[in-house]
């Protein structure tokens, strides 16, 4: 099996792109984040005709999520069970959906920015990463995989200039510990290994053509479905804006191959 986790910022402005993705790699399934619309407002004829079923959760142009499967989509969640909400009054949003794909049951994350250390939002992500974590624990005897947008840098070395980054979020203390939280608990992150690359560069700057990046979009297995991993890998070239038609997302797709 072909899995990727991929925010596209905007899945009605990167269809070809996706699309032209899917078929250049044989993906099976396709973890997405950052969709920006309601599941009726997603581009999903060309999906459905090359054999694709979809799963998605969205409610405005801001956050979604969905799953994009040719080997089936069965027990679709929205959201898990604790997830905190955002907002006045607080509503949960559309940063979660988990399917079972082929034997494999597959959470497609999005974690809150953050915006910065000071703001109620930062609290946000570490209260909605705390609930994922206890929500999580139960999943670990499964064959299961969180992957997604962590919105998170675990070391010095996943963003370009740490020293830049010093009062911002995505490298405090705090993140870290609540990332790192996963691994304690038996989860294991399954990209670094084969792939240590960058997964995001900022449009700002042409960040991307001076590789001044940082890596925050990660796969977490637990234990039976670490055991098949035999490779991944970051389709930089995705990002490229020289290559493919149209912008490029910010995010580069991280691609996981299973046995």
């Amino acid at each position: 099996m072909r899995l990727v986790t991929w925010n596209v910022n905007s899945l009605r402005s990167r269809i070809d792109r996706v699309e032209a993705f899917l078929a250049r790699h044989d993906v099976d399934v396709l973890a997405v984040q950052e969709t920006k619309a309601k599941e009726e407002q997603l581009p999903l004829m060309g999906l459905q005709a090359a054999g694709y079923e979809v799963a998605a959760a969205g409610t405005n142009q801001w956050n979604g999520v969905a799953i994009i499967s040719r080997v089936g989509i069965d027990d679709v969640q929205v959201g898990f069970d604790g997830m905190p909400g955002w907002g006045e009054p607080e509503v949960p949003e559309s940063r979660a959906i988990g399917a079972t794909c082929g034997g494999v049951r597959v959470w497609s994350l999005y974690v809150p920015n953050g915006r910065k250390p000071d703001d109620p939002h930062y609290t946000y992500k570490l209260a909605w990463l705390s609930a994922l974590r206890g929500a999580a624990s139960s999943w670990l005897g499964e064959q299961t995989v969180l992957v997604g947008d962590w919105n998170v840098c675990p070391t010095d070395d996943d963003v370009f200039d740490v020293k830049q980054f010093a009062k911002s979020t995505h490298v405090t203390p705090p993140e870290r510990e609540a990332f790192a939280a996963f691994a304690d608990d038996g989860w294991s992150e399954v990209t670094r290994a084969h792939a240590p690359g960058y997964t995001y560069w900022d449009y700002y700057r042409q960040r991307f053509e001076r590789d001044r990046g940082l890596k925050i979009d990660f796969a977490y297995a637990s234990p039976s479905l670490a055991e098949r991993v035999t490779g991944a890998f970051v389709d930089r070239d995705e990002r490229d804006p020289a290559q493919g038609t149209g912008s490029p997302s910010d995010h580069a797709p991280v691609v996981v191959d299973l046995d």
